[in-house]
């Protein structure tokens, strides 16, 4: 599934490939997790990227691999589109130093859609080096709410590369962004939100 084809997402059930790493024909790596949250409303989940702040909260969300965090952007109001988290994290046992930029899920996805759809809760940002310029990849988390709580379906395209002052041809993206990296991802988005569930209901319910 390409970024351009995100509303799939929408449709009811799920699709064939819901866990794992694929080589898209344009050479980029789509990563694609399914993580089920027993007693989490999407509606939290939303409410957390707004409170999220500190590197303590930080290492909650992923006691191993978060190191450090900073936001650029308003902070204690809920509000984080628009914002930059800046963050150091281990994935697939390498430090990255990335800059995850959140913005309107409207650019990818049909948001007049999710009621029919059952969303509960989406995060759209482009993701890129902290240290340099310009974007490497996209993420998306969206959640349905379930009769146990909610599932939340994770993807990450990565390889779009911007600015690009020339095309890449696919074996060069393929290159920046070996399968080691889509699977190192995986686990780490499985981990880290299997963590966010097992304390964001009682975190919510104190903080609210």
């Amino acid at each position: 599934m390409r970024l351009d084809e995100a509303n799939r997402l929408l449709e009811p059930g799920h699709l064939d490939f819901e866990t794992g790493v694929q080589r898209l024909e344009s050479g980029q790596l789509l990563v694609a997790v399914l993580t089920p949250l027993r007693g989490v409303k999407g509606r939290m989940v939303d409410w957390w990227f707004g409170f999220l702040e500190s590197t303590e909260q930080y290492k909650w969300w992923h006691p191993k691999d978060h190191v450090w965090c900073e936001w650029d952007g308003e902070r204690a109001t809920g509000a984080y589109v628009g914002g930059t988290h800046r963050v150091h994290e281990y994935i697939g046992g390498e430090l990255q130093k990335l800059k995850i930029h959140f913005r309107e899920p409207s650019r990818v996805l049909d948001v007049s859609r999710f009621e029919e759809a059952g969303v509960s809760s989406v995060q759209y940002a482009r993701v890129g080096p902290l240290e340099g310029e310009g974007w490497i990849g996209h993420l998306i988390h969206l959640c349905r709410d379930t009769d146990y709580g909610t599932e939340m379906r994770s993807r990450f395209w990565l390889g779009d590369v911007e600015p690009l002052p020339e095309p890449l041809p696919p074996e060069t993206i393929a290159a920046l962004t070996p399968e080691t990296m889509g699977r190192g991802l995986l686990r780490h988005c499985s981990e880290e939100m299997t963590y966010l569930g097992s304390f964001l209901p009682d975190l919510h319910e104190r903080e609210r």
